[in-house]
């Protein structure tokens, strides 16, 4: 349940309520009122937690506090999660020796950072009537990056392209083969 959804102090219109202390100790069932009487006397907030349950359950807490630490926690999960980026490396089935592997080394580099790369051939014209050729610079690239990666979508014709992705290997798979 989000902050949002919290009612706190005079926004909760119950009867009765199950009062739970700052310190975490069960007060019991009381009434809304009563339980207002004693967080104001502490000088804190009386807010809801479980407004489902029956009687809904509220706690004394510093409202300002508790805010502050939930938000806390949910922007260290957020630091925690790694956005994956999908890198695209394009190229022709015409491709010199020098730029291939100029190609695979910049792919080579993304699976290293940890992002996903979408190897791309382009073909113009004629070229499409040879397929094969971009197939054979797909296989190329693969041999040159050698097992750095785990193939997500194997290469494919999509129109004039004909493209694989690549992510790379998992951490985890990379220190138990080592």
């Amino acid at each position: 349940m989000s902050e949002k959804d919290l009612r706190i102090n005079e926004q909760i219109r119950v009867r009765e309520v199950r009062l739970i202390r700052d310190e975490g100790e069960q007060q019991g069932i009381m009434s809304t009122l009563e339980a207002l009487e004693l967080a104001k006397g502490q000088g804190l907030d009386l807010v809801e937690v479980a407004p489902t349950a029956v009687p809904p359950v509220v706690k004394i807490l510093d409202y300002g506090k508790f805010k502050f630490e939930n938000e806390k926690k949910v922007r260290d999960s957020k630091k925690k999660q790694k956005l994956l980026k999908l890198k695209e490396i394009r190229m022709q089935p015409k491709i010199d020796e020098h730029d291939l592997d100029f190609k695979s080394k910049h792919v080579k580099e993304f699976l290293a950072e940890g992002n996903k790369v979408k190897v791309t051939v382009r073909f113009r014209g004629r070229e499409l009537a040879h397929t094969e050729l971009g197939l054979d610079v797909l296989k190329d690239v693969l041999a040159r990056i050698e097992g750095e990666y785990v193939m997500d979508k194997p290469p494919a014709m999509e129109g004039r392209f004909m493209s694989m992705v690549l992510s790379p290997k998992s951490k985890g798979a990379a220190k138990a083969g080592a």
